[in-house]
């Protein structure tokens, strides 16, 4: 298994409790596909860079995660079409 590092940002108009759940949900995707998270960071909420679906805001969450290739691909599947995640990334850590 490989190191990842995994950045995501949540819409900004989600509830804690929302955010919370996600997370959580979010982390399952590895830990259901023999994969483990190392570190998980919430940034919270930031401004964007740019305007993303008429956006200016978004929590971000950043991961170190030691995944296998399933696991990778399930996470971007899963996010692809999630209504709450608006931007994601996955980067082999550099170790």
């Amino acid at each position: 298994m490989r190191k990842y590092e995994v950045m995501y940002i949540l819409r900004s108009n989600l509830e804690q409790e929302a955010i919370k759940k996600e997370v959580e949900n979010i982390k399952k995707i590895f830990t259901d596909n023999a994969s483990s998270v190392l570190e998980c960071k919430e940034w919270g909420l930031r401004e964007l860079a740019y305007e993303i679906e008429h956006m200016r805001k978004g929590y971000y969450v950043w991961m170190l995660v030691e995944a296998t290739p399933k696991a990778v691909e399930e996470f971007n599947r899963i996010v692809g079409y999630s209504e709450t995640v608006i931007r994601h990334i996955v980067v082999k850590d550099g170790e």
